[in-house]
């Protein structure tokens, strides 16, 4: 099955240079170029994606038998988390939809809820200001955009 585990990395790499290649299309920021801009994020990203799928290429796991276990269903939640975190990121902000996800994700890892919800909330505003303004990159604020942080 080391087979498989190659033609999934070798795919994901084929992926990680179309999205790493897509960031090249980005328009040029109003006022030239910057050295953080809206395409960093992306193309690193694509850098990491194509790195571990490289080490999945060359290092395939030899055990890929699917945990139909508690296991599997974990993995499911997790995939299910994210595209509803992708989904409610606009509408909701990213402050908010971070927390909730993160939060989801560390209770279900095993973490108390109230701890797991209190470390989405910090990190959902310590990167929310991280971008802001450290990297100058906004980020939706959803619900909270009566904050209007600039």
């Amino acid at each position: 099955m080391t087979f498989n585990d190659r033609i999934f990395g070798i795919l994901m790499i084929v992926l990680a240079v179309a999205y790493g290649w897509g960031t090249t299309q980005f328009p040029e920021p109003f006022g030239g170029t910057e050295a953080v801009g809206p395409e960093t994020f992306p193309r690193l990203l694509a850098v990491v994606l194509a790195l571990s799928s490289l080490y999945m290429v060359v290092r395939p796991d030899p055990d890929n038998a699917w945990p139909w276990s508690r296991t599997g269903i974990e993995l499911i939640v997790a995939v299910v988390v994210l595209v509803l975190y992708a989904a409610l990121l606009q509408p909701l902000g990213f402050i908010i939809s971070t927390t909730l996800a993160v939060g989801t994700l560390c209770w279900r890892m095993g973490s108390a809820p109230v701890r797991a919800f209190v470390t989405g909330a910090a990190s959902g505003v310590v990167v929310f200001l991280l971008f802001n303004f450290a990297l100058d990159l906004a980020l939706p604020l959803g619900l909270l955009s009566f904050l209007e942080v600039s």
